[in-house]
């Protein structure tokens, strides 16, 4: 059993250790994320891409999110990354998709965790170097990607 001088001594690293929390995105580090998607002198445009995820989402655990690109998806113009961006999760890039032209359709399905409440940003590069958005905001009752 530790002496009660080794408990005092032992405190306060035990306290800082309890006191920690898992890192999380920010918004400033999600444009940071998004600014390494569009690349060097990439420009955001609104539209062509749709996010359907539950605006009101009760577990954070498992939560269905599917993306849609208009696209004719032709070799001459097609899309070819998907990438899905969080300002509050532990990293703000959720995933990122490779397409192709030969890929029929640009739509992607998958499910993700979300810490808490926050706006998510689905971005899609297209193959005329192009990039297209849609946001959209989720609140979350039962957060997820937390500890203790």
């Amino acid at each position: 059993m530790p002496s009660r001088r080794a408990m005092l001594a032992a405190a306060p690293a035990l306290l800082a250790l309890s006191a920690t929390r898992p890192a999380s995105a920010t918004p400033a580090t999600m444009r940071d994320a998004i600014a390494a998607f569009l690349g060097e002198g990439g420009t955001l445009r609104e539209g062509r891409v749709a996010i359907d995820i539950p605006p009101l989402v009760e577990n954070g655990n498992t939560v269905p999110i599917a993306i849609t690109v208009e696209s004719p998806m032709t070799p001459q113009d097609h899309v070819q990354r998907i990438g899905v961006f969080t300002e509050r999760n532990p990293l703000p890039q959720v995933i990122v998709a490779h397409l192709g032209p030969r890929a029929g359709r640009a739509a992607i399905t998958t499910r993700m965790r979300l810490a808490t409440s926050q706006r998510i940003i689905a971005i899609a590069a297209m193959s005329d170097g192009s990039f297209w958005s849609e946001s959209t905001e989720v609140v979350v009752t039962l957060a997820a990607c937390v500890e203790g």
